[in-house]
């Protein structure tokens, strides 16, 4: 038992040194997009949900 813990744990740590890490400025870059997008589908979204209100509000008193 105790070996099958110590092989997976070495084979992870190997497969992690193989690994090509992003810079810290292509993560802050990245992260900045990813929230950019969010923020502009959840206006998208917003903007959607307002209309089909009023239109519904209009049309089903």
């Amino acid at each position: 038992m105790l070996t099958g813990i110590r092989r997976y744990v070495t084979e992870s740590w190997a497969e992690l040194k193989k690994v090509a890490w992003p810079t810290r400025e292509t993560v802050i870059r990245l992260t900045l997009l990813v929230i950019g997008v969010s923020v502009a589908i959840g206006i998208y979204i917003f903007a959607l949900d307002r209309l089909f209100n009023t239109v519904l509000n209009t049309l089903l008193p």
